[in-house]
């Protein structure tokens, strides 16, 4: 059972690039992601726009529970 527990890390980085490349090529159409603090708009020929540059965020410590603002 640990052994297969060790290979989830694994699985699921591989499970959620695939999952990209399906969309891409399934759709034909654009993947919305953020890259280096932009939020960027992925086309299957490779090609990308940015379409917004977001602001830095904030370091939060691991354990913190935020509290939504009304």
């Amino acid at each position: 059972m640990q052994m297969a527990e060790r290979r989830f890390p694994e699985l699921a980085a591989k499970s959620g690039h695939e999952a990209y490349k399906n969309t891409l090529s399934v759709t034909g159409a654009v993947v919305v992601k953020t890259s280096r603090g932009q939020i960027v708009e992925r086309r299957v020929d490779g090609t990308s726009t940015v379409l917004k540059s977001l602001q830095l965020g904030k370091r939060v410590r691991p354990g913190v529970v935020l509290k939504r603002v009304k």
